[in-house]
């Protein structure tokens, strides 16, 4: 489970990075330099998800963001539907923080593990 999650990140982390330019250009995504969940990171983070349903989402590492007029964020987390016996899956979260400071949800995209694994030999 650990080698897939590595996988996955890594991957991640690559997709991000083939978004980003060779120059920083407003709107452009940045890789981040630490994928770590600082307390502010995890903060934002807390403040977009409150009063979401049905799914709980945690995230696992900070991959990047974006400048707007605010500041796109892109979250690995980990998603448990909320009912007995859920298996967890994983999701790219998207929370927008405007200039206020206010944070919402953008965008979720599900992570298919089984579509990243390399073929059978």
């Amino acid at each position: 489970m650990k080698k897939i999650l590595c996988l996955t990140l890594a991957m991640m982390m690559i997709a991000c990075a083939a978004c980003a330019s060779a120059t920083s250009l407003l709107g452009s995504w940045q890789t981040a330099e630490s994928p770590e969940l600082t307390e502010d990171r995890t903060a934002l983070f807390e403040k977009a998800v409150e009063g979401l349903l049905g799914v709980s989402y945690v995230p696992v590492v900070y991959l990047g963001n974006q400048v707007v007029a605010g500041t796109n964020h892109c979250f690995l987390c980990k998603a448990t539907v909320i009912y007995p016996d859920a298996v967890p899956s994983y999701a790219l979260v998207y929370v927008y923080e405007d200039l206020e400071g206010h944070a919402s949800v953008t965008q979720i995209t599900d992570i298919d593990i089984a579509a990243l694994s390399a073929p059978a030999e």
